[in-house]
């Protein structure tokens, strides 16, 4: 029990990485934080579950901090902002998202690579993220959100949005082009309708029924398990599944680019250089997002206003969203909502 005159809030934290079903997650009370001088305390209105939760409640990435709450598209209210905060109020509605901080310093920053640093850190992973009734962010790195949208619409924004934006200029898709997207969840289905919105054909392969459906309503060419029906000028990888790769390499035509968007992904198996790499295909990574990619995808956001297809979950029944989502019950994306 806190003592008299502390503050507590709920949070779930990784206590034991493993199997979801194993119950990596524990909802504990802890005392709310103190804002440091660039810091803002947030009370948590909506938090996005994005399958990064999933891969460190299951420890396919290692853990940074001990016992850390996961969550990073954080739809928050400021309580609180430390003196150097500037132009934050209490009352203030902000996104933190999965960049949490940047040495500013290294060759990567200065040269608007900040995605980079390797000192980078990260909300839910290297500091205490959304999974819980508050948490604290540096001023620096959350995002003005658009009037007019929930705290539910806005927080997949913030990664889900996000990275798939990167991910959309990392394939380098050529104006008019043909764009594969393979996995059909959270990210895929916003970058999706970005896509065809700048004019795309968009092609998705997904072995869901139900994201097939989802696909199609949003404008998709084709929604299939069996791969596009014709060659790729473009293509990205949201699936975890390395053994895509081989196949979504020879769906592209001449010249095309296949961008992985995943933070984790199990083992790739050999390409052949003649089949999959030949006649000038790339294969690139995506690596976070620098704060610009933010900012231009919420600014392209607020104007397309792209149909967010919503799974709502209460704050309390965190580990069942994220056993939904492990195990392919969520079409579009899981937000949990306050208590």
């Amino acid at each position: 029990m806190a003592p008299r005159g502390v503050l507590t809030t709920s949070a779930w934290i990784v206590d034991r990485p493993g199997p979801i079903d194993d119950g990596p997650l524990r909802r504990v009370e802890r005392d709310v934080p103190a804002p440091g001088p660039y810091e803002l305390l947030l009370e948590v209105r909506a938090c996005g579950v994005c399958r990064t939760d999933l891969h460190l409640a299951e420890g396919d990435l290692a853990p940074r901090m001990p016992q850390c709450t996961p969550g990073h598209e954080v739809v928050g209210r400021v309580v609180a902002a430390g003196e150097a905060a500037e132009g934050v109020r209490a009352g203030d509605r902000v996104g933190a998202a999965w960049l949490a901080g940047t040495c500013g310093e290294c060759r990567y920053c200065r040269s608007g690579r900040e995605n980079l640093c390797p000192r980078s850190r990260y909300t839910g992973w290297d500091i205490h993220g959304g999974y819980a009734g508050h948490t604290v962010v540096d001023f620096r790195y959350v995002y003005e959100l658009p009037q007019g949208w929930t705290d539910e619409e806005a927080a997949p924004l913030l990664c889900a949005g996000i990275i798939g934006y990167r991910a959309l200029l990392r394939a380098d898709l050529p104006a008019g082009g043909r764009l594969g997207i393979y996995g059909f969840g959270a990210s895929a289905h916003l970058t999706a309708q970005l896509a065809i919105a700048r004019g795309a054909t968009v092609h998705v392969v997904t072995r869901s029924a139900g994201a097939q459906r989802l696909a199609l309503e949003l404008g998709a060419a084709s929604a299939a398990a069996d791969g596009p029906p014709e060659p790729l000028d473009a293509a990205i990888l949201f699936a975890p599944a390395g053994g895509l790769v081989p196949a979504a390499l020879t769906a592209l035509d001449r010249g095309g680019t296949l961008a992985v968007a995943g933070i984790h992904l199990t083992a790739v198996p050999g390409l052949d250089y003649e089949r999959h790499l030949y006649q000038e295909r790339t294969l690139r990574s995506v690596t976070a997002n620098t704060r610009e990619d933010g900012r231009a995808f919420i600014a392209e956001a607020k104007r397309l206003r792209p149909s967010v297809r919503l799974v709502r979950y209460p704050m309390r029944v965190a580990d069942r969203a994220l056993a939904d989502l492990a195990h392919g019950r969520i079409t579009g994306v899981g937000v949990l909502v306050a208590d």
